[in-house]
């Protein structure tokens, strides 16, 4: 696998409104991984996501394959980056498999009805990937908030970027469909994707990430594998909570268990 880095941030500093969300965060990501990026809420975790996609002012450095991501063009940052933000929402009927069509917009697809066979090839994959091909000729606007979900991470994964940054992925998604996520981004690192995902879920960050990133008030507090990450220490430390660990056919378990 390369180990070569794939996107760095390198003293990262954000500040909105006067206040500062994210202080001196140096980070660099490979191919290949799926990192998870947790902390409690207000830590600067989708501030974070943000200006990695570029999507808001900092300074610092952020490099994407060697290239300074403030000398790409839109058009080639949305060919690098796929962002899947909070909240999903679409306003027009739209039937989702041209949602996810839309993933194809970098590539130079402006119409989801006159797709080349390559970007149809893109999109039909990530509707597999997600299971939402029966869903594909109905509008989105009437589908459930885990469909619409499910919908918009397809439209991320046709855009098919070496880097996709996803921001709460599993957000009112049941049981089964948040694992069905998470296996999805795994599989994608798995083929040489980075995948760095916002999550809650400390148990599926332990049991899917191959490193987490721990944010507390704007600050990176720890980078490394699952179980060094989210140690006792750092728990306590953070997120105010101890937890109970495991290992269940050869995975991490961590369940948060009571407050500190």
């Amino acid at each position: 696998m390369n180990q070569e880095p794939l996107l760095a941030a390198r003293g990262l500093e954000v500040s909105l409104s006067g206040r500062v969300i994210l202080r001196d965060v140096s980070l660099t990501f490979s191919p290949g991984h799926l990192v998870a990026l947790v902390g409690p809420n207000g830590a600067g975790k989708t501030t974070l996501l943000r200006a990695l996609s570029g999507l808001v002012p900092s300074t610092g450095s952020i490099e994407v394959g060697g290239d300074q991501l403030s000398t790409l063009p839109l058009r080639e940052r949305a060919k690098r980056l796929g962002y899947l933000p909070q909240g999903h929402l679409v306003h027009w009927p739209l039937p989702a498999k041209d949602v996810v069509a839309l993933g194809r917009y970098p590539h130079g697809a402006t119409d989801p009805a006159r797709l080349s066979a390559r970007d149809q090839e893109a999109v039909l994959r990530a509707m597999q990937t997600t299971n939402v091909l029966a869903l594909a000729e109905r509008p989105v606007t009437e589908l459930s908030g885990g469909e619409r979900s499910r919908v918009a991470l397809a439209r991320v994964l046709a855009v098919e970027a070496p880097i996709v940054l996803a921001d709460e992925p599993m957000a009112s998604l049941d049981p089964r469909y948040q694992i069905d996520v998470m296996v999805n981004l795994r599989s994608a690192a798995d083929r040489g994707v980075l995948i760095v995902v916002v999550t809650h879920d400390l148990g599926l960050a332990a049991r899917f990430a191959d490193s987490v990133v721990v944010l507390s008030e704007g600050r990176l507090v720890a980078h490394g594998k699952p179980a060094e990450a989210l140690s006792e220490q750092i728990l306590a430390d953070v997120f105010r909570i101890s937890a109970y660990r495991a290992d269940y056919r050869n995975e991490a378990v961590i369940l948060p268990w009571a407050g500190v």
